[in-house]
């Protein structure tokens, strides 16, 4: 079995600790705020859940340890250049969203976009909506599928909303409208699964490997 070390013992922290043996892992340390980084050592990858403020700090030191990461926090992707040259001679698989269909999602979206490019009459939204707890706003999915929409060559104003409400595991929808119709497409999650789901599957790709690497990178184009 391989050793796992889950960095944030939350709802996902638990959640993939439940599905981490379908995956041969065993959890060898769970690692909650306040808890020595220490504890992660002697595992073969971390999956690393936290929030914003604690992601890069927890990052620094897991590539200090040189362990392998798979990290699912978004937020805090501003300091990925400095993440980034941390893990040089280490392994880092991250992303926005590990949920398998939102990254077919994103490709969808810039397909869509690429067709849309010179339909000067449809103009654009992306929306999405998230638990009450969710730190971020727009999430880290939001503003990946803009990404998404521009690099198809969608390069008219893009309207972008965000709600925060109830228990919402995540819902993210981006428009086209014109004066004849409108276009909606939306990807919906119906509980965490899909996340920790991801997240093991990189976390099982990533061992034995270096580098840093986007998901979808994985999906789609093999890692290489």
């Amino acid at each position: 079995m391989t050793k796992l070390a889950i960095v944030g013992y939350g709802k996902m922290g638990r959640m993939i600790e439940s599905q981490a043996g379908e995956y041969g892992f065993t959890v060898i340390a769970r690692i909650d705020l306040g808890d020595p980084m220490e504890k992660a050592l002697g595992a073969d990858v971390a999956i690393e859940f936290s929030t914003p403020h604690a992601a890069v700090a927890n990052l620094l030191k897991l590539a200090d340890l040189g362990i392998h990461t798979v990290c699912g926090t978004t937020g805090w992707f501003a300091d990925l250049p400095r993440v980034r040259e941390a893990f040089a001679g280490g392994a880092l698989v991250y992303s926005p969203n590990f949920s398998v269909g939102v990254n077919i999602f994103f490709k969808l979206l810039e397909e869509a976009a690429r067709m849309l490019e010179k339909q000067q009459e449809y103009g654009a939204w992306a929306w999405e909506i998230h638990h009450d707890a969710k730190k971020d706003s727009p999430s880290g999915t939001l503003l990946k599928a803009v990404e998404a929409m521009k690099a198809g060559g969608y390069t008219r104003h893009i309207d972008i909303a965000s709600s925060r409400a109830g228990k919402v595991p995540g819902t993210h929808e981006i428009g086209f409208d014109s004066a004849a119709d409108t276009i909606t497409l939306r990807h919906t999650a119906r509980n965490r699964e899909g996340f920790a789901r991801g997240a093991l599957q990189a976390a099982k790709w990533i061992v034995g490997r270096q580098g840093v690497h986007e998901f979808s990178e994985i999906l789609f184009e093999g890692g290489k």
